[in-house]
């Protein structure tokens, strides 16, 4: 029992090596160890200050990065609109061109038709004229060289002319 209650003297002894122990640290290691724990303190909340400019400045990069992504996707709709609008544009002029082109062909073929009926008609009212003198030609010479059926034949043109 006697480690369980210890001396008077010891307990003396015990305390004045406190006190000395902690004077000394007191006057050498504990502005040390206090101006140590306040520059850790100060570093971490130095890291943690950091830290939060570190997050904000990320968290406004993101805010500019998704704006510039949405302005992107604005631009590149605006382009593809623009294309798209380009692109019927010129299908339509090509259409038109085509649609007078053709318009162009089609008159074009309509005159040289034209222009050849003309001459077939030309040519045929050539070719009948001269069929037509080449007949009465004949029948001319028929009908002259036999004087009663010329007299007839007078005759029988005045009673037509009579009756109209």
């Amino acid at each position: 029992m006697e480690l369980l209650q210890p001396g008077l003297g010891l307990l003396v002894w015990t305390l004045i090596a406190f006190v000395i122990v902690f004077f000394i640290l007191k006057k050498y290691a504990w502005t040390s160890i206090l101006s140590a724990l306040k520059e850790r303190e100060t570093g971490i909340a130095n890291a943690i200050s950091s830290a939060e400019k570190v997050k904000l400045e990320m968290a406004s990069l993101k805010n500019e990065n998704e704006a510039l992504m949405n302005q992107a996707r604005e631009e590149r709709a605006v382009m593809i609109k623009e294309a798209k609008v380009a692109s019927d544009k010129m299908i339509s002029e090509a259409k038109d061109k085509a649609k007078g082109e053709y318009d162009r062909i089609i008159a074009e073929a309509q005159q040289a038709i034209n222009q050849q009926k003309n001459a077939a008609l030309t040519d045929v009212k050539n070719q009948v004229g001269a069929l037509v003198i080449e007949v009465s030609e004949k029948i001319l010479r028929r009908e002259l060289a036999n004087k009663s059926e010329q007299e007839n034949y007078i005759k029988q043109l005045a009673e037509t002319v009579k009756l109209n």
